[in-house]
């Protein structure tokens, strides 16, 4: 199937907001998704995401505010008169068809004669045109899910909204149809808005994350740079995990910033900061576990010079396959998580070690003092 030339802005949220009664679902927000992007709604159950993925749809009013697509407002236009299509969770298949009529359905309803070189072409798109003649539920839950994009891309929809599709499948069906969609989107070429609670999901398939949080949108990035410069604690823990350390403000004179936590002195490139520092005041310092390198303690002459150094004792260490998760506690802040690859593992780090954690100051970042770490901590373990 030949990929749809898309340039502009395929949908813009203008003011948007829905409230029941006296609870405000999703807060006035404004959102542009581009043409022919894969764009993500992240966030906990309950953030206000699926509500705004219902608004682009018609299938909720707003309370105030303007959905437009292509520049065109459709905000008093129904469900079936917009350009979009949705995907569900529950794939809605009729059982008594085949995947073939299934996915022919939309056109035989819009009075099409001859369906079958589109019904053909888009079977092939998703890889299941030798199982044409099946019923759905002779069909796997991921091969069910690549019928529901077929039947819904039919039309050639403006808009492709998906929420939730993958919530059913078990974990390695799940990462195989991630790969899948973006596979399908890139060779349409048609936007696809996303909502998701799974941050691997997001980060795998979106070109672009609005992370959600409370009805608002927290933060707004591709994947690496929400990962790797989040702004707020709250996207801090729910991509992935944060060690959050609070520090005082030394000197902000030079290219980095100087801190002390406890005794231990800290920097981090001014570049690497998203809140304003003042000296004698406090900042978070974030790192990812996966930055950080565990030495122990008898071989801390090896760290090499230039890194931010903390020493701490481990207190538990998992065993996962790929990597060893280590908990560790120190003065400048109890319960750091440090993932460790395991290539060679060091026998002497178990619970109890004295140990010294480093890193390239470089790969940390810094955040307003004023947010709550367990806010952020609490939101990212409503989100995996």
């Amino acid at each position: 199937m030949t990929a749809i030339a898309t340039t502009g802005t395929d949908v813009r949220l203008t003011g948007i907001s829905k409230t029941y009664g006296s609870f405000t679902a999703v807060h006035p927000l404004d959102l542009s998704v581009p043409a022919g992007s894969f764009f993500a709604l992240l966030g906990a159950s309950g953030c206000g995401k699926t509500t705004t993925l219902r608004m682009i749809a018609g299938l909720e009013d707003p309370t105030s505010g303007t959905v437009e697509l292509a520049g065109r407002d459709v905000t008093a236009l129904p469900p079936y008169k917009r350009p979009v299509n949705t995907v569900f969770q529950s794939y809605a298949l009729f059982p008594h068809l085949d995947i073939y009529e299934n996915v022919a359905f939309g056109l035989r309803r819009r009075g099409v004669k001859s369906v079958k070189k589109q019904v053909d072409d888009m079977l092939e798109l998703v890889q299941l045109g030798d199982l044409a003649r099946r019923k759905p539920q002779q069909l796997s839950g991921g091969q069910q899910q690549r019928v529901a994009v077929a039947r819904a891309l039919i039309n050639h929809p403006q808009v492709l909204l998906l929420d939730e599709p993958l919530g059913a499948l078990d974990l390695k069906l799940r990462r195989q149809m991630q790969l899948e969609l973006k596979r399908i989107q890139t060779e349409v070429g048609i936007t696809f808005i996303h909502v998701t609670h799974d941050q691997e999901e997001a980060m795998t398939m979106a070109d672009t994350v609005a992370v959600m949080n409370a009805g608002r949108v927290e933060q707004l990035g591709a994947p690496a740079e929400l990962y790797e410069t989040p702004r707020t604690t709250f996207v801090a823990n729910f991509l992935g995990t944060s060690n959050l350390i609070a520090a005082d403000v030394l000197d902000t004179s030079g290219d980095d910033i100087l801190l002390r936590a406890c005794d231990t002195k800290l920097a981090l490139p001014a570049t690497r900061c998203t809140a304003t520092a003042r000296t004698g005041e406090k900042l978070l310092v974030g790192i990812r576990p996966e930055k950080i390198t565990l030495t122990h303690a008898d071989d801390a002459a090896s760290v090499p010079d230039g890194r931010n150094r903390i020493t701490g004792r481990i207190t538990q260490a998992g065993f996962i396959g790929v990597s060893t998760q280590y908990l560790v506690d120190s003065p400048v802040a109890p319960g750091l998580s440090v993932y460790a690859q395991n290539i060679e593992r060091d026998a002497r780090l178990a619970p109890g070690a004295e140990v010294v954690l480093h890193w390239n100051p470089g790969h940390g970042f810094g955040l307003d003092a004023a947010q709550s770490i367990e806010a952020g901590t609490d939101a990212g373990e409503a989100g995996t």
